[in-house]
């Protein structure tokens, strides 16, 4: 499962959630191999997860995605007949969304490397995997942007620095260079880079 979707450059969260997906999936029927399973038994883990487990409308959903990658593109094995399971509810629910005076707030109650995190989150736009995985090659102080290499699905796009981070993203900078200096850093690497 894991080289197919490394095959096909689905991120590493898509490929951590379809393994769990499917682990839970040969689990939940008695550890039997999915090539001895069909579209019944994926109707009784969908229903069992809408039903029992009482999962979003979008887990449910997110799990089916995961068991169709498997049997198409994994096991090349196709799917007779439709899946007809009870589906989760959707909900109705307006999310809660802070107005920029509550976000400043929160963000005033935080401190260093965190508080940073957060104002490259709401100030730039970036999920959160994007912030964690930043590398200097893709930040532009002069142009006040950020480059994010390889996002998802694997595009590039560029997104503006708030001015207000630049000192303090210097400053992180400098504490990150001294760590790597002492022979203390750390760094992941995107695909072959970390070979070379």
């Amino acid at each position: 499962m894991r080289e197919v979707i490394r095959a096909k450059h689905y991120s590493y969260r898509t490929e951590e959630t379809y393994v769990q997906w499917i682990r839970r999936y040969t689990l939940f029927h008695d550890k039997r191999h999915p090539k001895e399973r069909g579209v019944p038994e994926i109707e009784k883990f969908l229903t069992h997860l809408a039903v029992t487990q009482r999962v979003s409308a979008a887990t449910q959903s997110q799990a089916l995605s995961a068991l169709l990658f498997l049997y198409r593109q994994v096991l090349c094995q196709p799917l007779d007949g439709r899946i007809e399971a009870v589906r989760a509810k959707r909900s109705t629910k307006l999310p809660t969304v802070l107005t920029p005076e509550e976000v400043a707030s929160v963000i005033q109650q935080m401190s260093g490397v965190h508080r940073l995190i957060a104002q490259l989150l709401y100030g730039s736009g970036l999920r959160l995997l994007e912030t964690m995985q930043l590398r200097i090659k893709g930040l532009d102080f002069p142009q006040h942007q950020i480059i994010v290499r390889d996002a998802k699905g694997e595009n590039s796009r560029a997104t503006m620095l708030p001015e207000r981070v630049v000192l303090t993203f210097e400053e992180h900078l400098q504490g990150i260079k001294r760590i790597h200096e002492q022979g203390y850093g750390a760094v992941t690497l995107p695909l072959a880079l970390a070979r070379k």
